[in-house]
C-alpha cells in the first residue's frame, strides 16, 4: 500500500472530455448521436448504406460528413496526420487498425501482408502511436480457420497439444495453405518487433478462435521475450475466457514471455447465441451482464496482480472497469502510466474515460481505425447498431455532451 496522495480521476468532467471539440464539433456530434438512438433508424440505414455504395449511388459524401468522420481517422495514412497529432496534444496515443474486412483470397490475404508492414512502418515514425492492430481473417481463409478449429475441439490436452495434433491431420495442401497464413502474420509481427511497434491481435468469432489463439501465443513466444509485442485479445462476456487468460499466463510462465493480454467484453453476442442455438450446442456467452461484468473485473484484477509477466490492455468503455484498474495500480503503489498498463477506446466513443485518464497521466489510447469508405462501411455499421444496443451507451454520449454544452455556456 503506497502513501502517496492517489490522483483523483473523474468521469464525469466534460471540460477535459471534450476540450478537443469546437462547438460546431460538439453540436454535430449530438445530431449524430440523436440519430442513433433511433434504432429504427440504424436498422434501416445498416441495409441500405452498404447497398447503396455498392450498386453506386452519390452517398460517400454524406457517410463521410457524419457517421465516418466520427469513428474512422480518414481514408489514407495521409489523412489520418491531423487527428494523430490532435490527439497527441492531450497525451492520448492510438492504436491503428486498417479497416478493410472479408476479402478473401491469396492476392488478397498478401496484399494486407505488405499494408500491414506499410502501417508499421508509418506507425514507427510517430511518436504517439504505440499500437497497430490485425484480424488473422485478413491473411486467412475463414472456412479454413473454420475446419481448423472444428479438428482441435476433437483433440484432447492443452491449447498447443491440440493444435500439434490436427496439424498433423490436415491435408497436404491445407497444411501449406496455413504455413502461408503463419508467414504473413510472422513478417507482421517481426515487423512490429523490429520498428519498436505493439500488434495487437482482434478477437474473432468462437468457431474460429482455437486455431487464432494457438497461433497468437506462438507469435508470443517468439517475440514477447524481453517486451510485450504481441496482444492477444480475450472477449470476456464468453464463460471461458478467464480460464484461458490463466492458462495463457501459465503457458507464459513456462515458456518464458510476456503475456500481452487485451481485455475487452465482446463484439458477437447476438451472432454467437443465434448460432448455438441454431446448431444445438451451449451458448458461449454469459447469461447476462452481471456476469460479464464480474470476469472482466477478475480478469483486470488478476493480470495487475501479476503484472510483471502480463503486459494489460483494459480495452473497455465500462467506467467502472476502467476506473477499477487505475485504483488497483495505486493501491499497489504503481503508477499509472506503469508500462505494462496501457487503456484503449473507440475512436468516436467514451471520450470523458479516454481524455480523463489522459489528464491523470494514464497511457491511454484511441483505437482509430482507417479505409476507403466502400470497405469500412461494416466497422461503421457495427457502431451505429452498437450505440443502439449497448445499455445506456448513446444516452450516456448525449448527456454528457449537453453537459458540456451547458458549461461553455456558463
Amino acid at each position: 500500500m503506497s502513501n502517496k496522495t492517489p490522483t483523483v480521476i473523474s468521469f464525469d468532467n466534460t471540460e477535459f472530455a471534450f476540450q478537443y471539440k469546437a462547438d460546431k464539433e460538439l453540436k454535430k456530434a449530438h445530431f449524430l448521436f440523436s440519430m442513433m438512438s433511433r434504432s429504427w433508424l440504424v436498422k434501416i440505414g445498416a441495409k441500405m448504406a452498404p447497398w447503396a455504395l455498392k450498386v453506386g449511388l452519390p452517398i460517400k459524401g454524406i457517410i463521410r460528413k457524419t457517421i465516418f468522420s466520427q469513428f474512422v481517422g480518414g481514408e489514407t495514412l495521409e489523412q489520418i496526420d491531423p487527428v494523430a497529432r490532435m490527439l497527441a496534444k492531450y497525451n492520448v496515443k492510438i492504436i491503428l487498425d486498417y479497416g478493410v474486412e472479408g476479402k478473401e483470397g491469396e492476392e488478397n490475404f498478401d496484399n494486407a501482408t505488405e499494408v500491414f508492414i506499410n502501417v508499421i512502418n508509418y506507425a514507427a515514425t510517430q511518436p504517439n502511436i504505440p499500437f497497430m492492430s490485425v484480424k488473422v481473417t485478413g491473411f486467412a481463409r475463414f472456412a479454413l480457420l473454420e475446419r481448423m478449429d472444428e479438428m482441435m475441439h476433437r483433440e484432447q490436452g492443452t491449447l498447443m497439444k491440440r493444435y500439434l495434433a490436427m496439424l498433423d491431420k490436415l491435408s497436404a495442401e491445407e497444411r501449406e495453405e496455413w504455413h502461408r497464413v503463419r508467414h504473413r502474420v510472422m513478417r507482421v509481427c517481426g515487423a512490429a518487433a523490429l520498428n519498436g511497434v505493439g500488434v495487437s491481435i482482434d478477437a474473432e468469432e468462437t468457431w474460429i478462435t482455437e486455431p487464432l489463439d494457438a497461433l497468437t501465443i506462438l507469435m508470443m513466444d517468439t517475440f514477447n521475450k524481453e517486451r510485450a509485442v504481441v496482444y492477444n485479445t480475450t472477449q470476456h462476456y464468453r464463460t471461458d475466457r478467464q480460464q484461458f487468460l490463466k492458462d495463457s499466463y501459465e503457458a507464459a510462465v513456462e515458456r518464458n514471455f510476456i503475456l500481452g493480454a487485451k481485455l475487452v467484453r465482446g463484439a458477437y453476442m447476438e451472432k454467437e447465441r443465434k448460432r448455438a442455438a441454431e446448431r444445438g450446442y451451449p451458448s458461449p456467452i454469459m447469461p447476462d451482464k452481471e456476469s460479464t461484468d464480474r470476469d472482466y473485473n477478475e480478469s483486470v484484477k488478476f493480470c495487475i496482480d501479476h503484472i510483471d509477466r502480463i503486459a494489460l490492455m483494459v480495452a473497455s468503455h465500462n467506467e467502472y472497469s476502467n476506473m477499477y484498474a487505475a485504483q488497483l495500480l495505486q493501491e499497489k503503489g504503481l503508477p499509472l502510466n506503469h508500462p505494462h498498463v496501457h487503456w484503449s477506446q473507440l475512436y468516436g466513443m467514451s471520450d470523458n474515460i479516454t481524455f480523463n485518464l489522459a489528464h491523470a497521466g494514464c497511457s491511454v489510447s484511441k483505437y482509430l481505425p482507417f479505409g476507403p469508405i466502400k470497405d469500412v462501411i461494416k466497422y461503421l455499421m457495427r457502431r451505429a447498431q452498437e450505440n443502439t444496443s449497448v445499455k445506456g451507451q448513446t444516452g450516456r454520449e448525449l448527456s454528457l455532451i449537453k453537459k458540456e454544452v451547458g458549461r461553455r455556456k456558463g
